[in-house]
């Protein structure tokens, strides 16, 4: 008999990230692309909120891609296969917009690949053409690309140093789409803040309604701490119980960027400095 929360089966699938198959029957069922949890691992650990990369409805479970950057994510990623987790809560936060639009751009950086599969997915399942274009800083950090190529039509692999698929940031290959007269109807975008700025920025230029997940930046996931605060068209938004899927046109990422670099300071460890800062730091010297 299963345990409520057991991990059923896990995987290291990179450098310090895992990906965990968790029994959650009613999270299962419930669960629509874009939604996430909020877990415990140990009962003295602190909540950490994770985005569903897949759900099982008839084996009840849940799939889960970590990165063990923290306290809390290295508990998680410690417990094994036949351990339970302490407490889940979920799904929470608005599903994505689901429709047939088209053809879609997925762009997915690092682990926000993981954030932006089931989406994804689920766009593909809604009839429209999906483009997927996934990066990694090296080979070893390539995660999920049979996944992706699974249920894409076109997959392009990006990693910083060209170790695997092609040199250079999944932005430059959004730029490359444009230019050889791909039309694109929507982008969906996961990933470091920075990268997501850098798609907002490109597909404003083309009239591309874009979505940005604003997952990288949400603490407790239930709206009690304000740790999420952002300004979305104007107005401040928690990301957690208004999103966390937003308008990327209306996202002030100059705000998100300096509430999440304060952060970095009182952070014990903190996830590799994402080499597109010094690329946005150059695109708003030249105007």
């Amino acid at each position: 008999m299963k345990i409520m929360f057991e991990i059923i089966d896990k995987k290291k699938i990179a450098p310090d990230i895992y990906q965990l198959e968790v029994y959650a029957p009613l999270v299962a069922k419930k669960f629509l692309a874009g939604q996430f949890i909020v877990l415990r691992p140990l009962e003295t650990s602190e909540r950490i909120p994770l985005t569903i990369m897949r759900k099982d409805i008839e084996n009840g479970t849940i799939t889960l891609v970590v990165k063990a950057i923290g306290l809390s994510t290295k508990e998680l990623c410690g417990l094994n296969a036949g351990d339970a987790i302490t407490d889940l809560l979920g799904p929470l936060g608005h599903p994505s917009q689901i429709d047939s639009f088209g053809t879609v751009a997925i762009v997915g950086g690092g682990v926000g690949t993981a954030v932006s599969f089931a989406v994804a997915e689920s766009l593909k399942n809604a009839g429209n053409r999906v483009i997927s274009i996934i990066g990694a800083r090296n080979k070893d950090f390539m995660i999920l690309e049979d996944d992706f190529r699974a249920i894409s039509d076109e997959v392009y692999v990006m990693t910083d140093d060209g170790s695997y698929g092609m040199k250079g940031f999944v932005t430059q290959k959004l730029i490359d789409l444009y230019a050889q007269g791909k039309t694109l109807d929507r982008v969906i975008s996961a990933g470091p803040i920075p990268m997501m700025r850098i798609v907002a920025d490109i597909t404003r230029e083309h009239k591309t309604p874009t979505i940005v997940s604003l997952n990288p930046i949400m603490v407790d996931g239930i709206g009690m701490c304000g740790g999420c605060r952002a300004v979305v068209g104007g107005k401040i938004v928690f990301v957690c119980v208004d999103g966390p899927e937003f308008d990327a046109h209306q996202v002030d990422f100059d705000s998100l960027i300096r509430r999440n670099n304060a952060y970095r300071n009182i952070e014990q460890e903190k996830e590799h400095a994402c080499r597109l800062d010094a690329h946005i730091a150059e695109s708003i010297k030249n105007g």
